[in-house]
């Protein structure tokens, strides 16, 4: 994918977590190693909170397996970790699987998905990444019938968020 500064940026600003405590829960630490560009170790640290549920390392271990840092590049593992975080609402989770179903990478190419995610993490996105993110929403749509569109936008209103664990 294309947006390799952009998203960069993205994942950094959007997942940043809160200032870490004295003693660094695993997370805080996997992302710090993360932004250290120390791939391998993130991921040893963020396998474990990610398999408990918690939807930022599942996250970050998405974008990991998504452009192979740390980890094999592998669409798939991506996806089940995108999907992971973003039943649980997380919104870069949301924005990141609707891409794979957008292109087909790890998942059938389902434009209906694509837009449904879209409009979901669009609608929890901050302002500037909300307008990259209405634009990328817009694209797929453009590729919808009304039919489809509509079914969309329904799923994406119905949709609810399931509580970590």
């Amino acid at each position: 994918m294309r947006q390799g500064i952009f998203i960069a940026g993205l994942i950094f600003g959007l997942l940043a977590p809160p200032v870490a405590t004295a003693h660094a829960d695993p997370v805080s630490a996997g992302v710090r190693a993360y932004a250290k560009q120390r791939y391998v170790v993130a991921a040893e640290l963020l396998e474990p909170p990610a398999q408990l549920g918690d939807p930022l390392a599942q996250t970050y271990l998405g974008f990991m397996y998504q452009d192979g840092r740390g980890v094999p590049q592998n669409y798939e593992q991506a996806a089940r970790w995108f999907r992971a975080a973003a039943v649980q609402g997380q919104p870069t989770a949301q924005f990141f699987l609707a891409l794979l179903y957008d292109k087909g990478f790890g998942v059938r190419r389902d434009f209906v998905d694509a837009e449904m995610w879209l409009d979901v993490a669009a609608a929890h996105a901050n302002g500037h990444d909300r307008d990259y993110w209405v634009r990328m929403r817009d694209a797929v749509a453009s590729k919808l019938t009304i039919d489809e569109l509509t079914e969309a936008r329904a799923r994406a209103l119905a949709f609810s968020p399931i509580p970590v664990r």
